[in-house]
């Protein structure tokens, strides 16, 4: 390496040290010439020990990546990408954990102020790309100083970004955490020596500098047009989103109308103890992290459209996103529902135009209303749905009588080879997945069939309904597994064909890092079928629904794994399927199921 310093390898061993400090263990690169300083800085804070470096050749894989980082730790993860449509290529992404609320920070190299604007190789306005999902974003001013020792103003000015930027995207002072968007503009030489004072311990990662949040900004230059615009702090959500003041004390729920609690995507275990509390059932999405306890309501579809129990329902309590059912929706639309909805990122829920948001919930002290809930769990328990393989008939098996035996091995072969449909395989994935697994539900057909028959179980669950895209679904559940591979446990993704086919590029990983302990189980139909269940179905013709809405394809899938270096599994029953779900895993693997269309 040349022996040269150079203001922007500076800029980015201050800005990107402070995020280490801060307690960033996750970075995601994309390569890139304009963003060198911070990849290499990137490079060297991996070698140093302090940090997870995970590089990916598409910005919209590594923003996933990120995505899915933040969602299993709750910490952003720090996605570095160089200009251009480099940058553009995060909003997806962007997007997503604007609307699930996970903590995201977006580290865009940039040309400088003077090559903007007047036909310059990738070059565009970056800032504003992302501001309706930002909490926080800001266009840096060019670095022009070397620092000898780390403690110059420019430093201690990055220091500060740095500091506000992990705030923010934690959600504090805003309505929830989110993405940051700092825009970096650097000069050339783009590159140069990484400075001694970079280095930090490990072991005094925790003991880390404090940095003032309420620091005043810095003096703006001497010459803003040629340093770039002077950071000031701030949102990019304008003041007409910002919630009001925090309630000092929960609102209380009275117990007198009939009641249910619905737990839409991310509502978390808050939603079940709400239902318990108030001895209402609990309508819990499968996505929702909520799907367990006494009140949980199975076949709510069902239910919900009977008169004598979702017809009477008065009073909704929300939390989380619910997404999965029309069935909810009709219900929160309706006027002469009362709906209470907790605040969440994204737009608030008002579907009926009247629903009161809420920071915090408690229940009136007293009696809860023991027929209403007793109605629905009767309900619930003759709606459940048992899809576990019968056991052997132990008996006939032992059988002298040779009829009686031979009848009981028929039987048992039947079973073996009895071929999966997507109820039989959501199924055999719920059952494989424990509290020390994680599980991430694509936005295919198949969630909303496990929606409709899986029951209840605490377990890990992840999904991206934030805007309910099946974009970066692979991405996302690896960013996940990475996350979560200090413990024990597996993360599992289920998710269609095409879902797969969207994110294919996400199965490419760079063999100089560890493999996560990822199972892709995908149901293949060979296209789109979830149209079949939606109103087009009934107006389009079949060379149209071909066209345009199932677009079918013939994939090879077991070629894409053996090109990415995947192991790869093709099921076609029960048994074969719970075997590979229950075999230790040691790196990535491509589980395909063959489905009818």
């Amino acid at each position: 390496m040349h022996d040269r310093s150079a203001p922007a390898t500076d800029a980015a061993a201050a800005l990107v040290g402070a995020f280490v400090e801060l307690g960033i263990r996750h970075i995601v690169v994309s390569p890139g010439s304009r963003s060198q300083a911070l990849a290499l800085v990137a490079a060297e804070l991996e070698r140093l020990g302090a940090v997870r470096l995970h590089v990916r050749i598409d910005e919209r894989v590594a923003g996933f990546t990120a995505l899915g980082i933040g969602r299993e730790t709750g910490m952003p993860a720090a996605v570095i990408c160089t200009s251009g449509t480099a940058a553009a290529n995060l909003l997806p992404a962007a997007l997503e954990a604007h609307h699930s609320g996970v903590p995201l920070l977006l580290l865009t190299a940039d040309r400088p102020p003077e090559l903007r604007g007047v036909g310059a190789n990738q070059t565009t306005r970056q800032l504003g790309m992302f501001t309706p999902s930002t909490r926080l974003e800001a266009d840096l001013p060019v670095p022009e100083a070397v620092d000898p020792d780390g403690d110059g103003e420019q430093s201690l000015m990055l220091r500060q970004v740095a500091a506000d930027a992990v705030t923010a995207a934690l959600g504090e002072g805003t309505r929830a955490a989110g993405p940051v968007h700092l825009n970096l503009p650097f000069r050339e030489p783009l590159g140069g020596v990484i400075p001694g004072w970079l280095v930090t311990p490990v072991a005094e990662l925790d003991a880390a500098v404090t940095v003032d949040p309420d620091a005043a900004p810095v003096d703006e230059p001497a010459d803003e047009e040629a340093s770039g615009a002077l950071y000031q702090g701030g949102g990019g959500i304008g003041e007409a989103d910002l919630p009001a003041e925090p309630d000092e004390l929960p609102f209380v729920l009275p117990r007198g109308p009939r009641t249910v609690v619905v737990a839409g995507a991310d509502a978390g275990p808050d939603a079940e103890t709400l239902a318990h509390a108030g001895g209402w059932p609990l309508i819990a999405e499968i996505v929702s992290g909520s799907r367990f306890g006494r009140n949980l309501v199975h076949g709510y579809r069902r239910l919900l459209a009977d008169p004598q129990l979702g017809g009477r329902i008065e009073r909704a309590v929300v939390l989380g996103h619910p997404t999965l059912s029309r069935e909810v929706t009709a219900l929160l639309s309706d006027p002469e529902i009362e709906v209470f909805a907790m605040r969440g990122p994204g737009e608030p829920l008002n579907l009926n135009g009247s629903t009161t948001a809420l920071d915090a919930i408690a229940v009136q002290v007293g009696e809860a209303d023991r027929e209403w809930l007793g109605a629905w769990v009767q309900a619930s328990r003759a709606a459940s749905v048992d899809l576990s393989p019968a056991a052997p008939d132990a008996d006939g098996l032992a059988s002298g009588v040779p009829a009686e035996r031979l009848g009981a091995i028929q039987a048992e072969m039947a079973a073996i080879r009895a071929p999966l449909d997507r109820q039989t395989l959501v199924d055999a994935v719920w059952r494989a997945t424990w509290p020390h697994d994680r599980l991430f539900f694509g936005s295919s057909r198949l969630v909303r069939v496990a929606d409709t028959v899986l029951g209840g179980k605490k377990v890990p669950v992840h999904s991206n309904r934030g805007l309910a895209g099946i974009d970066g679904t692979i991405a996302t559940a690896t960013g996940i597994a990475l996350a979560s591979q200090d413990g024990p446990g597996v993360t599992r993704v289920l998710l269609g064909d095409l879902a797969l086919l969207h994110d294919v590029g996400a199965l490419l990983l760079p063999p100089t890092e560890a493999d996560p302990r990822l199972q892709v189980i995908v149901g293949n139909d060979g296209g789109g079928t979830i149209f079949d269940s939606l109103e087009v179905r009934d107006v389009a013709s079949d060379e149209a629904m071909d066209r345009v809405l199932y677009t079918p394809h013939t994939a090879r899938l077991e070629q894409l794994a053996l090109a990415y270096g995947w192991e790869y599994t093709r099921v076609t029953t029960r048994a074969a399927l719970d075997q590979v779900l229950t075999a230790p895993v040691g790196g990535r693997q491509i589980i395909e199921v063959p489905l009818p269309r």
